[in-house]
């Protein structure tokens, strides 16, 4: 029998999240973004809940690969474009449509021979100060695309840092939209802006909206203004399950420890369990006693140390369970309960973001 934890992708929730992307945009067409892997959920299990998108938005040449190979035929983006101009074969070869972040870029393309023309999406740093042109520079670097044979459509794209927040007093994004749209009200071209923060909180602006929108961590059922909203705020499901079983239970008196550096000493008589779940799985290590964890379906806390394959959890709420019981780490539940992975994150100090891509390799997947 293989140990007893597992991970479970739910396509039914996928689709139901990428649903919701269209109902805050009704008018634009949306990415769902499966860079990491599809957000560690795994591109190729994830593709039948997500495949509904008029267009996949990732990093990594591989992983266009991959979807060509699922037999997506539809428009598939590099968020950060190319990396050597050799790439840029391979975006012939697959028909890729890539960002335009820098001058270097450019000179790539200028000297690429190619049969057919580049779809590309021009990027402006207009707040986020990673990548992209800044406004001032903006309309030299589409002049200078726009004179290449080796480009057809040129998109116009930006970031924001704080979509999923009002910051410094002020709307977090009303700033970058500003600098956007004053330096391309009058270039043609489509428009993306909104990333799942923006989506959710502010597509009620038609220029935040524009003609494209991309679901990332909604379309996987994370909260990007957690805890401000939560998932049933925004009608989201989780579209990732960790779960396990307890392997063993133990009684404390008080005064007695558990786990390493006797982090956790009870104060009372209490039963816990030892689920077989650890950082070597993708659980957090730095999650604290206290972290919240559902034992047969109801709500508990972790206690002590989370260890390489193993963690412990306090049983005073679940009285009958025993080795065997079924623990849930994040996700559904069972009798239709749920864990928000975004809560056990904020717990450990972290976003449910890190979590889902650091499902380790070792813990088995099911697609339900």
């Amino acid at each position: 029998m293989p140990r007893p934890i597992e991970a479970l992708i739910h396509t039914d929730a996928l689709a139901h999240n990428l649903a919701r992307a269209r109902e805050c945009a009704p008018d634009a067409r949306v990415w769902a973004v499966v860079k990491a892997n599809a957000y560690g959920h795994g591109i190729e299990r994830a593709y039948a809940g997500l495949r509904a998108a008029d267009g996949f938005a990732l990093l990594d040449l591989a992983e266009a690969s991959a979807l060509r190979a699922l037999d997506w035929r539809g428009p598939i983006l590099l968020l950060e474009g190319v990396f050597e101009p050799r790439d840029l074969e391979l975006c012939s070869r697959l028909n890729l449509w890539h960002v335009v972040h820098c001058e270097q870029q450019i000179d790539w393309l200028a000297a690429h021979k190619t049969h057919q023309p580049h779809r590309v999406f021009l990027k402006m740093n207009s707040g986020m100060n990673r990548l992209g042109f800044r406004p001032g520079a903006f309309r030299a670097a589409w002049a200078r695309l726009n004179a290449l044979t080796q480009v057809d459509e040129i998109a116009l794209v930006t970031h924001f840092s704080d979509a999923d927040a009002d910051r410094f007093g002020r709307n977090g994004i009303a700033h970058q939209v500003q600098a956007f749209h004053e330096a391309t009200h009058d270039l043609p071209g489509e428009r993306s802006l909104a990333n799942s923060a923006a989506t959710l909180r502010h597509v009620q602006d038609p220029r935040v909206r524009a003609d494209w929108v991309r679901a990332g961590i909604m379309s996987y059922g994370g909260v990007p203004d957690f805890p401000e909203h939560d998932a049933a705020h925004w009608g989201l499901r989780p579209a990732m399950t960790l779960r396990s079983r307890l392997l063993a239970v133990q009684t404390l008196e008080p005064g007695e420890s558990v786990g390493y550096g006797s982090a956790f000493v009870a104060e009372r008589p209490m039963r816990i369990g030892i689920v077989a779940c650890g950082y070597a799985d993708g659980y957090p290590r730095h999650a604290p006693t206290g972290t919240p964890i559902l034992v047969d379906g109801t709500r508990t806390t972790t206690v002590g140390r989370v260890s390489m394959d193993m963690l412990a959890v306090d049983l005073t709420p679940v009285p009958a369970a025993q080795p065997g019981s079924q623990v849930t780490l994040w996700g559904e539940g069972p009798h239709g309960t749920r864990l928000p992975i975004d809560e056990v994150a904020r717990a450990a100090g972290t976003i449910g973001y890190e979590l889902m891509c650091a499902l380790a390799q070792r813990v088995p997947v099911t697609v339900v």
